[in-house]
């Protein structure tokens, strides 16, 4: 649990990341900064990657954690780079974080 732990706090950095990179950006920003989206992705990738090296042990006792979503956004990240979808970058990072971030501050310790 140890490592599935420092995995847990990977995925709560990046999340605490991509909150600092788009506090006070619209849509209409974000998409046209290459540099953001960039970072953004990168960020989401280490979630997914993070998420993909966690137990199944633990994934068993956080069924509430959206393992295979955050694992297939990586997956689609990295293997369909040259077509991502920026409104759906936008639209995960905007809404499902929160809901992933509220789900962390359950399970890691403060």
């Amino acid at each position: 649990m140890k490592n599935d732990l420092v995995y847990l706090e990977h995925i709560a950095e990046a999340i605490q990341k991509i909150e600092k990179y788009l506090k006070e950006v619209s849509f209409e920003q974000f998409s046209g900064n290459d540099m953001l989206i960039d970072a953004v992705i990168r960020e989401l990738e280490i979630i997914g990657e993070a998420a993909n090296q966690i137990s199944g042990k633990a994934r068993d006792q956080y069924p509430s954690m959206p393992w295979s979503q955050m694992i297939g956004m990586r997956n689609r990240l990295i293997h369909e780079y040259f077509g991502v979808n920026k409104k759906i970058v936008w639209e995960t990072c905007s809404t499902d974080l929160k809901e992933l971030r509220k789900i962390l501050a359950t399970i890691l310790p403060r």
